[in-house]
């Protein structure tokens, strides 16, 4: 029998077509430092800050030489910056004992300062093209709105989610339920009079 996952996934998939990320990078190393930088910002903040701090910085050995007041010159804009400042350049440094070389685990990265679950898995999926599911505030929103979940611990939900789909479709799940996170299932009030998937989903069941 077809999980609420998968029916899900369809819907999403039908309605909103291939879905790309929206954070700006051309390598391994830019995904990392965008990713750790958009937490609690948009991509689109964070997009505007990046292509300065590349140039400077272009890679991990660059970045562990940096000073961190000129490392936060440049992020300010993003918020939270002496917290991100400190992570990124702490991050550079972890990386010069593994020759600035990124592991390629899970298990690995969140080892690294600034690196959480939610990082690590969209550093596994986009960056190293294996299966990962990151659960942010959209992913886990919707994910107990439709009824997928009741947790509201990110890494509970990851389990669960990933439990429900398989493996080659973490990614595209994750960034399907971003889009209709920023389209249609708002945070504050969800637009069920657009959306797809109200068949299948909870909240409708329970408000309409």
């Amino acid at each position: 029998m077809e999980s609420k996952a998968d029916m899900l996934y369809k819907l999403l998939k039908k309605k909103y077509g291939k879905t790309n990320p929206e954070l700006t990078y051309n390598n391994l190393y830019e995904l990392t430092i965008a990713v750790v930088l958009s937490a609690q910002t948009t991509d689109k903040q964070v997009n505007k800050v990046t292509p300065g701090l590349f140039l400077k910085y272009p890679d991990f050995k660059s970045l562990s030489n940096a000073s961190l007041d000129e490392i936060e010159k440049i992020v300010r804009s993003t918020g939270f910056y002496h917290s991100k400042a400190k992570n990124i350049l702490g991050l550079a440094k972890a990386l010069s004992e593994k020759s600035f070389i990124l592991p390629d685990s899970i298990e690995e990265l969140i080892k690294l300062p600034g690196i959480g679950r939610k990082t690590a898995n969209v550093v596994i999926s986009q960056g190293f093209g294996k299966p990962g599911l990151a659960v942010d505030t959209h992913v886990g929103r919707i994910a107990r709105r439709i009824g997928l979940t009741e947790s509201k611990n990110p890494d509970i939900i990851e389990k669960e989610l990933k439990s429900m789909l398989a493996p080659e479709k973490w990614l595209e799940f994750h960034l399907l339920l971003i889009n209709h996170g920023r389209k249609t299932c708002f945070a504050r009030k969800p637009d069920c009079s657009i959306c797809v998937a109200y068949s299948i989903c909870n909240f409708y069941a329970s408000n309409y």
